[in-house]
């Protein structure tokens, strides 16, 4: 088995050897604007939601009423990091998150990050930190200065995760991550906020894993307790491991099968939410979003292909 891994390895390598992939010349705006299109997002391009609004979206759930007959609330936030919204395209019907979600009755929204909408230009990095930091804090990085990645945020802006539980509103979270600049390097975002939860004996799992399979392990693993964190916030990387390495557009065949290792995994972790034995009296917020999009083999500039996320939520907002 490992030698067929091994074989399948070098096979992948392949388009990035001779450059395949990568300066799409056919991916342009309006290219991107057609493939768009032919999704079902319930708003527009024009009309898109600051990514900064699920601080709220969350927030707002923890901080709400019961619905009758529930008794305890959860969250999950699945992200698909480097995930461009015409990226959907490729959802299928058979084990996908995103389809799950969607047939389900989940709302499908345009999403945006860089801190202005398109075609405005960004005043962050459309990359990792800033994004998922402006997720988290609900501000963009004129606040937290969390401008790219390699920044080390302070405490005046704590994320969601830690203000929760510090506050007493849940019990419990956890970080779920294979990117060890989220809080391990030594430039870390997160790195002082991990630190002082630790200090102070604030229950929030900082959880660094080694692939994406095993950081999905980690995920279901805690969702199978019966005292499973309130709030989850578990990133799966397989679309911008795959863009960076053979190109974001979305007529790579590589980066499609990206994007179908996130839909995928999170399709088992959804599964997991639902065969808890609890589930059934349990208020469930659920959003599956992104942090960036991308394009050739990178992201961080102002194209609508880097700066248009999605938010796939099971609660209408």
């Amino acid at each position: 088995m490992k030698f067929f891994s091994k074989i399948l390895s070098v096979f992948l390598m392949i388009p990035a050897l001779f450059g395949l992939y990568t300066n799409d010349a056919e991916d342009t705006e309006a290219a991107y604007r057609e493939k768009t299109a032919q999704v079902a997002y319930e708003n527009t391009i024009e009309t898109a939601i600051p990514q900064t609004e699920l601080y709220d979206i969350i927030s707002d759930h923890f901080n709400s009423p019961l619905p009758e007959g529930k008794t305890e609330k959860k969250a999950i936030v699945i992200g698909y990091d480097g995930c461009r919204a015409d990226a959907l395209t490729f959802v299928e019907d058979s084990y996908s998150g995103i389809n799950k979600m969607l047939s389900g009755g989940a709302s499908l929204n345009y999403a945006y990050c860089g801190g202005v909408n398109y075609p405005a230009e960004n005043t962050q990095d459309t990359s990792t930190a800033p994004g998922w930091c402006s997720v988290l804090t609900g501000e963009w990085a004129d606040k937290t200065g969390i401008t790219g990645n390699g920044i080390t945020k302070t405490l005046e802006y704590k994320t969601l995760m830690t203000s929760l539980v510090e506050e007493k509103v849940i019990d419990s979270a956890s970080f779920i991550t294979i990117w060890d600049g989220h809080f391990e390097a030594d430039n870390s975002t997160y790195k002082l906020e991990k630190e002082y939860c630790e200090e102070n004996g604030i229950d929030v799992d900082f959880s660094l894993n080694a692939t994406n399979t095993i950081a999905a392990g980690a995920a279901i693993k805690d969702i199978k307790k019966a005292d499973c964190s309130d709030f989850i916030f578990a990133i799966y990387e397989g679309t911008d491991g795959a863009g960076h390495a053979f190109g974001f557009s979305t007529n790579n065949p590589i980066y499609q099968a990206g994007f179908r290792v996130n839909d995928i995994l999170a399709y088992r972790t959804l599964e997991a939410i639902e065969s808890r034995e609890t589930y059934e009296s349990e208020d469930w917020l659920i959003i599956i979003t992104s942090d960036h999009g991308g394009i050739n083999t990178d992201h961080g500039g102002p194209s609508i292909q880097e700066r248009m996320v999605f938010i796939v939520s099971n609660k209408n907002f």
